[in-house]
């Protein structure tokens, strides 16, 4: 069941973030789709849940009341939603996926007259945090209530999610300047690590959320790309700490 509810009190990304995170804990709620522009909030559930029940998960300055349900198991569409489902993906996840072909693309170009797999791995990781670290700096207020959503220690250290930014920020200086690699190298499997344990759970989990990645700024899916994501960073900085 899908159900449509009106949001009164947010004024920003942050309260966005903080309606999706504090609907999305609740039993049986399986996906939160908050617009901020029109004040609505879808909820899928697997069970009817009160409109009482909601509202008492939120903080006060919050205001649910419900406009409208319908029911999104229509027998005579379920053929089609798989297609439609995959076809919504793939269509949100193209920023993300264009954004690390280009990265990527501008890796190869700097060393494909003198090759070097070191090297490429190198600027394919310095790019990778600088750009995406640059997204997430375009709303430093509103990311760090996205990012713990998923992330363990985000979760339990705020101040983490805060900082968070300027560690990838930092790393990326250092992945291109080649200042330092081997400590690089070590943070960026501990904290790709932490975060790729809690993009696991998420998706073991079924919980339909938003991917702070790419910051709030793009609206993109937690899906399996977004492991595939970490696990590349993952795999070049062990490959690279071995040999």
């Amino acid at each position: 069941m899908k159900h449509t509810y009106i949001i009164t009190g947010m004024t920003c990304n942050n309260c966005k973030a903080s309606v999706e995170k504090y609907l999305s804990k609740i039993d049986h709620v399986s996906e939160v789709s908050v617009n901020l522009e029109k004040g609505e909030a879808e909820v899928k559930m697997d069970k009817h849940i009160s409109t009482e029940i909601l509202q008492k998960a939120l903080p006060e300055k919050y205001t649910l009341s419900e406009k409208e349900e319908k029911n999104v198991f229509r027998s005579s569409s379920m053929a089609a939603m798989p297609m439609e489902e995959e076809k919504s993906k793939l269509q949100q996840l193209k920023p993300l996926l264009l954004i690390i072909f280009y990265i990527a693309s501008a890796s190869i170009l700097l060393h494909y007259k003198n090759w070097s797999w070191n090297a490429f791995m190198l600027d394919f990781m310095g790019l990778f945090y600088i750009v995406f670290s640059f997204f997430k700096m375009l709303d430093l207020k509103g990311f760090p209530e996205s990012f713990s959503m998923y992330d363990p220690l985000a979760k339990r250290l705020p101040i983490y999610g805060k900082i968070y930014p300027f560690i990838e920020t930092v790393l990326g200086i250092m992945f291109l300047m080649r200042f330092e690699i081997t400590i690089a190298l070590i943070v960026t499997l501990l904290v790709l690590g932490i975060t790729t344990i809690g993009v696991t759970k998420t998706l073991l989990d079924k919980k339909a959320i938003r991917c702070a990645c790419l910051g709030t700024a793009l609206k993109l899916p937690m899906t399996e790309a977004t492991f595939i994501e970490n696990a590349i960073m993952i795999v070049m900085a062990s490959l690279m700490l071995i040999f």
